[in-house]
């Protein structure tokens, strides 16, 4: 059994060929971002469909494909041609915020919550479709001639290539425009964003097949958080793991129970998955910005390459009173505050980039100690708990973050498991189980921490809040 994973994130299209316990890389493409606008953040549909279609081909013979994708993302197209009739509104982009503040004067907060469990927010794609279809000309024309398409880029890609205009549920679940309860998009959430709602796909379990690529089974989709999750083995309450991407996304397995009460303590509730006997609940928190400040780092010039983040420092930079809070999308979880701009506060003469780079994974970590810490408010997890990742290959973030938190944090030996939970899925779907040959994992233990610290870095979020 052959299964290529096709992990279709926000900074690059990788394929990953699993077969036999053992996994092969296919290939990865990088794909341009563009920011026309401050605050917004666009890719091109077309060059993200063709880097699929290339990677797909270049993996040769398969049994059966399986699609994460970057979530939140989306945008419009032509029934009838294909062709993208928008740029993708990436989730990163927050051009939607001030049209959401005034909303939220009104009862639209409380409906998106009562309904889609989901606060007024730009990272979700409600808003954003809304503003295409009043802002888009060629979408406009578009839906008076009846030719409409909008959604996540999932539905694009399968629609263009397999023939299927479908989204699996859980991707659904990050739109804000699906009814947490019934799992089928909500015509009064429709309504409240302006989005027609036969514009939009059918929704899907994460296993019902979602048509065929040259007649391989496109055999499961998922959106990419919730695939590592599953790739990370979480299947009892409390299971969780965090992913260091573009962003950093915690996620925790909560079972039946879905917590609406998440969403006072600025946690998300959220479908894991439907395997086809219902929905698996996960609680979500997430950090704007991770790898993304990793690489405005390399684009600002405090680091040539990502080798220059591999330090080993004899003291942490924010006990030297050098704090970074590299909060360039504005804060997410747990505080959702759009306006906090980055914040560097304590540079003294005598530091460099060593330090500012220092200081930057030192701000990640707490980001990312202050989301874990509000989601064990409502969901307690254990004393491990799992990375993958880009920075999860830095030894000193990895440490770092296990002193934050007071628990061992565990990088496995297999750092792709996105793709993995995706193909364990398709494997599933097919009536088979996927397993795995990796090298043993890494535990980085938790050491003496001084809670001070935690508090200078909270000050300093404090000052970045309501800054933009």
């Amino acid at each position: 059994m052959r299964i290529l994973a096709i992990d279709q994130g926000t900074t690059s299209t990788r394929a990953i060929l699993f077969e036999d316990g053992r996994h092969r890389p296919v290939g990865a493409r990088k794909h341009r971002t563009r920011h026309p606008q401050p605050g917004r953040v666009e890719q091109d549909a077309s060059e993200l469909l063709a880097n699929i279609a290339a990677l797909i081909e270049a993996a040769g013979h398969v049994d059966a494909i399986a699609l994460d994708n970057q979530g939140e993302s989306c945008l419009a197209w032509d029934a009838r041609s294909g062709e993208p009739l928008s740029p993708v509104v990436v989730w990163q982009d927050v051009r939607t915020a001030e049209d959401l503040a005034r909303m939220a004067q009104t009862d639209a907060a409380a409906l998106s919550r009562d309904l889609a469990a989901l606060p007024l927010d730009p990272y979700f794609s409600a808003s954003k479709l809304g503003w295409l279809l009043r802002e888009n000309e060629a979408v406009k024309q578009a839906a008076g001639r009846g030719r409409l398409r909008m959604g996540t880029t999932d539905a694009f890609f399968l629609d263009r290539l397999a023939g299927t205009f479908a989204t699996d549920c859980a991707t659904a679940s990050r739109t804000g425009l699906m009814n947490i309860e019934t799992g089928q998009w909500d015509s009064r959430l429709c309504a409240l964003f302006g989005v027609p709602p036969e514009s939009l796909p059918e929704i899907r379990t994460n296993i019902a097949g979602f048509g065929a690529v040259g007649g391989v089974p496109v055999a499961a989709a998922i959106v990419d958080q919730q695939a590592a999750l599953y790739g990370h083995g979480a299947r009892g309450n409390g299971d969780a793991k965090i992913t260091f991407g573009t962003g950093a996304f915690a996620l925790a397995v909560t079972g039946g129970t879905l917590h609406r009460g998440a969403l006072d303590k600025g946690i998300l509730p959220t479908f894991a998955w439907n395997l086809g006997n219902g929905p698996v609940h996960a609680i979500d928190g997430g950090v704007q910005d991770a790898g993304s400040a990793v690489e405005w780092a390399l684009r600002a010039g405090l680091a040539e390459k990502l080798a220059d983040f591999d330090v080993v420092p004899d003291r942490s930079a924010i006990a030297r009173g050098l704090v970074f809070a590299p909060l360039f999308s504005g804060l997410g979880c747990p505080h959702w505050d759009r306006s906090a701009a980055p914040i560097l506060l304590g540079l003294q003469p005598d530091m460099g980039k060593a330090d500012m780079r220092q200081a930057l994974l030192e701000g990640i970590a707490f980001l990312t100690a202050d989301v874990i810490e509000a989601m064990e408010d409502i969901c307690p997890m254990g004393d491990t708990l799992s990375i993958d990742g880009g920075l999860s290959n830095n030894r000193y973030f990895a440490q770092f973050l296990a002193n934050c938190l007071g628990k061992t944090i565990r990088v496995d030996g297999f750092a792709e498991r996105t793709a993995f939970g995706a193909a364990s899925l398709a494997a599933l779907a097919l009536g088979r189980t996927l397993s795995l040959e990796t090298e043993p994992a890494t535990l980085f233990r938790p050491q003496a921490f001084t809670p001070d610290l935690r508090h200078r870095f909270q000050d300093a979020l404090r000052r970045a809040q309501n800054w933009r």
